[in-house]
């Protein structure tokens, strides 16, 4: 019994030790040491000394495109041209079954032999009637009422006339001819169908003049107007440059993208220029204002967003703490941005890792190991 009493009495004064030992280093313990700031790599940014262009996607268009059709409905029996055939003006590239023209200008010149007879007949009353009343052998009621049915008779055949010259062009019009030179760009109906008057057969883009077709937003209308130059290049035709004017802008922008459809006519194409072939159309500023403003150009790992608009990190000085800025991107390089509106020239903005640093962070500015490797 002494002896447990005596082991009991020990581990109550552990315990009691051990408990004054936890309350002693509560007493003493010190708040946590605030993180330290992130690492990122930044680097100053300066303007480039580059005037502001915009470079937009454009397509090889023929200046005027419309579609062939026959005036009248039929049953096709022929096809001359296929897709991606040179055709002159006049030539003939389809034809209707013409059995149906051909009976209608048969008729119509029947019926122009059948009243002409009728006005030589008129014509012969009216002298015979004439002669008469000079001699008081007729009435004057009857004179009036000859000279009527002449009258008739004659515009009968006026009538006639103006059929059979329709019948005619009806036949005409069962040969679809080109009405001008180009080449055939799309073929709309076959050999053996019925069509209607007015229903497309083929497309022909015109010869002559081509453009190049572009959608421009609303950030880079401003650097855009009629009879502009650009500069166009093109991936089917590496090494080459082209000079385009702007020659139409549409004044609305299209309810679905929100752009404004440009034409521009290209000054010196050749035949190699082919149409539906890429185009990259870099237009230069067209006021005093923007052509004094410059870019800044960033790597593309630099371009975050906030919320739909682009944005990049901007390392706020002073205390180092992280700002998203939104941006205005002019154009877009292989591996860079060009930066048109949101940085002033000495400010720092982040690089790289943008997809891990959040608004207000405090960080440390690092400056990039091979600064080469963000160059233009």
């Amino acid at each position: 019994m002494r002896k447990q009493s005596h082991q009991r009495a020990r581990r109550a004064a552990l315990v009691v030790a051990l408990a004054s030992s936890v309350l002693l280093a509560a007493c003493h313990q010190h708040p946590a040491a605030a993180p330290a700031p992130r690492p990122v790599v930044a680097s100053v940014v300066h303007a480039d000394g580059n005037a502001l262009s915009a470079s937009l996607p454009g397509e090889v268009e023929a200046r005027y495109s419309t579609p062939l059709s026959f005036r009248i409905a039929g049953k096709i029996i022929e096809r001359r041209v296929r897709l991606g055939d040179t055709v002159k003006i006049g030539q003939i590239v389809a034809r209707l079954d013409p059995a149906d023209a051909q009976k209608n200008a048969a008729s119509a010149q029947a019926q122009l032999d059948a009243v002409q007879h009728g006005l030589v007949y008129a014509k012969q009353q009216l002298d015979r009637d004439q002669a008469q009343a000079r001699e008081n052998l007729i009435s004057a009621a009857q004179l009036e009422q000859t000279t009527n049915t002449y009258a008739s008779a004659a515009a009968q055949r006026d009538q006639a006339v103006q059929q059979l010259a329709l019948a005619k062009n009806q036949l005409q019009y069962t040969d679809l001819a080109a009405d001008h030179a180009g080449v055939i760009t799309a073929e709309q109906a076959q050999t053996g169908q019925n069509v209607s008057a007015g229903q497309a057969v083929y497309n022909l883009a015109w010869s002559g003049d081509i453009d190049v077709v572009v959608d421009v937003p609303e950030s880079s209308l401003a650097a855009l107007g009629v009879g502009q130059t650009a500069r166009v290049t093109m991936a089917a035709l590496p090494g080459r440059t082209f000079t385009a004017r702007v020659r139409e802008l549409s004044p609305a922008a299209d309810p679905q993208s929100r752009t404004y459809r440009a034409n521009l006519t290209l000054l010196n194409a050749g035949p190699d220029v082919r149409l539906g072939m890429t185009a990259d159309v870099a237009l230069t500023p067209g006021n005093s204002a923007t052509a004094a403003a410059t870019s800044f150009t960033l790597p593309a790992t630099a371009l975050f967003h906030d919320g739909p608009e682009p944005a990049v990190w901007v390392v706020r000085p002073g205390d180092d703490v992280l700002e998203l800025r939104r941006v205005q991107v002019a154009r877009y390089g292989e591996r860079t941005v060009a930066l048109s509106a949101g940085l002033k020239d000495g400010e720092r903005v982040v690089l790289q890792g943008v997809h891990t640093v959040t608004n207000g962070e405090k960080v440390h500015a690092i400056a990039p190991l091979h600064p080469e490797d963000f160059a233009s």
